[in-house]
């Protein structure tokens, strides 16, 4: 078995387990780390495939580091972490984490040819879940002053977690001050007006996003409600496997239902790749034929 390479620097927290020729790029949350995704990007290495977590621009450093940056210093994180996935991977899908999940639907959309199919766990176009404050919708309207640009969204309870004990052990590491291990324990006005404006950018490209895509909620997500599902189906261009959990909050590859997530998620993954294997050696036979 290839040895895995977990390599965080001071300055890059990047995730890779290097296996076979099968990729899946895996994107995290808006103020997090790739520490989210390594769970899931762990059982798809047992499962033979590469995956590898990036760190995307900004993050796992301080609230002004994040600001410093926007949604398209994220967009071109994920995709140097593709071009670098590429050099070892034949076939790629891409996956992320709420923002992250976003994040890679805007990969896909504009990498059409690279990218073989997508992953959304907990997609987050609103924030609507029930644990949200009713007058979020305010901040979009004094953003821009001084006040507004000076808002941080504290994390508070649930965190995204139904399994009590992983809430504890989320808390005490969000709360540690080191952001590198749970990400920020609060996200900038100015980061989420960028989220915004991402979310803006990939709407009408949704119907062109034609790859097979796997979208992961949960029904009680007390992040992002439902509706941003029942949104993707609408408007994804292409087929969409929708998984549904009833025991489980925003962080579905942490929470008390994540084996089923990665089981589900991981069958998909070979759907695709074989898809991509079937349709490769049909255009070989092709070929040969027309030669």
């Amino acid at each position: 078995m290839a040895e895995t390479s977990t390599k965080p620097t001071s300055k890059d927290r990047t995730i890779i387990f290097p296996r076979g020729d099968v990729g899946i790029l895996l994107l995290h949350g808006l103020g997090g780390t790739p520490i989210e995704m390594n769970n899931v990007a762990r059982n798809f290495a047992e499962r033979g495939y590469t995956a590898m977590c990036p760190m995307l621009a900004g993050h796992c450093a301080t609230e002004a580091d994040l600001v410093a940056t926007g949604w398209k210093d994220w967009y071109a994180s994920a995709e140097d972490a593709l071009t670098t996935l590429e050099q070892r991977c034949r076939v790629v899908l891409v996956g992320g984490l709420s923002m992250g999940a976003v994040l890679a639907a805007m990969l896909a959309a504009r990498q059409p040819q690279r990218v073989h199919g997508l992953i959304m766990f907990a997609p987050t176009l609103w924030y609507d879940g029930w644990s949200i404050p009713w007058y979020r919708f305010l901040l979009k309207l004094f953003i821009n002053t001084p006040s507004g640009r000076k808002y941080r969204f504290v994390e508070q309870e649930p965190y995204g977690l139904k399994d009590e004990r992983l809430r504890m052990v989320l808390a005490q590491s969000m709360f540690s001050g080191d952001s590198t291990a749970a990400g920020l324990e609060a996200t900038p006005a100015l980061a989420l007006r960028e989220l915004w404006r991402l979310v803006d950018a990939l709407k009408p490209e949704l119907p062109e996003l034609r790859q097979p895509t796997m979208v992961v909620h949960a029904r009680e997500d007390d992040i992002a409600s439902l509706t941003n599902l029942e949104y993707l189906q609408r408007n994804l261009g292409g087929t969409v496997e929708s998984l549904v959990l009833d025991d489980s909050y925003h962080l579905v590859t942490l929470d008390r239902q994540r084996r089923l997530v990665i089981a589900k998620a991981a069958a998909f993954v070979e759907s695709v790749a074989r898809s991509y294997e079937r349709a490769g050696a049909h255009e070989h036979d092709r070929l040969q034929v027309v030669a």
